[in-house]
């Protein structure tokens, strides 16, 4: 997809699977069943891990790093995780990017299916997967993932970013990201100080929620997750993005969705709802 002077690809980093009463909080299984997906033997359903290719000028940048190749066999089957079909070094081949071309990585947060890319095995010893470039995340955010609450505490998987730290490549970012039409929206729902990327040009804007939205059956307010830290933060903020969305004709990044990578957002007297799908070559259905 191109918008303005950015050239914008998704990129695929595996597919794995989470409870689905987790993922759709208070909405009752009949329901999320129905608008999402039937989940598995052990209430499992499919979920994406989506990251973005952001390129312009000389810049390559990454926007999350997916799950990573990281976890025990134990974690790897609690969670399904799968990347027989697309992995992050994997798309990123098809799109001729080689790691050490990467000059940036934008983090939404630190969570592990978001960040468990960033760092890698080099024979025994844990170093940054992409050698050359600058990480960012927010600072806030940051404080929160090195002290976070027992909510959380799991998905915070240290090896994931602190290595980053001690190689001095992680930068916290507070109110810009230094990339002219690259913004973000500070959230914090789902987790402290999550951001949620924005690009904005004259030919359009994409956004890119992160867990604000995970899949498009989270955009009607109520249909939020168990897991967020702050669920009556989520509802106000969507209200907040979703408007404005509808009144710019936003694309949506649907982070988690293993049907639907892309779409836009209506509103009618129901509510907010999908209004169409976009696949990244830019057409709708």
């Amino acid at each position: 997809m191109k918008l303005g002077k950015f050239t914008i690809d998704i990129i695929e980093t595996g597919s794995f699977g989470l409870d689905g009463g987790a993922m759709f909080g208070v909405v009752p299984k009949n329901l999320w069943a129905t608008k999402y997906s039937q989940p598995d033997a052990q209430n499992r359903i499919p979920m994406s891990s989506r990251s973005l290719l952001i390129r312009f000028d000389k810049k390559i940048i990454l926007v999350d790093t997916g799950n990573g190749n990281k976890f025990s066999t134990k974690l790897q089957e609690i969670y399904g995780i799968d990347t027989s079909q697309a992995s992050l070094e994997t798309s990123l081949q098809l799109h001729s990017v080689a790691p050490s071309e990467v000059t940036d990585v934008l983090l939404t947060h630190l969570h592990f299916d978001h960040a468990g890319g960033a760092t890698s095995f080099d024979r025994d010893l844990l170093v940054p997967t992409f050698n050359n470039a600058t990480y960012f995340v927010n600072k806030e955010h940051l404080d929160w993932a090195l002290q976070p609450v027992l909510k959380d505490q799991a998905s915070f998987i240290k090896d994931n970013f602190v290595p980053l730290l001690e190689h001095g490549m992680l930068k916290t970012l507070t109110t810009e990201t230094p990339f002219e039409g690259i913004g973000f929206e500070i959230l914090h729902g789902h987790t402290r100080a999550l951001q949620g990327y924005k690009i904005v040009t004259s030919e359009g804007i994409l956004f890119f929620p992160s867990d604000l939205c995970p899949t498009a059956a989270h955009i009607p307010l109520p249909y939020g997750m168990g897991y967020d830290n702050f669920p009556l933060s989520t509802i106000e903020e969507k209200k907040r993005l979703w408007k404005q969305s509808v009144d710019e004709d936003w694309i949506i990044v649907f982070q988690h969705d293993a049907f639907i990578p892309a779409g836009k957002i209506g509103l009618n007297d129901k509510g907010y709802y999908l209004r169409e799908q976009i696949s990244f070559d830019g057409t709708s259905k």
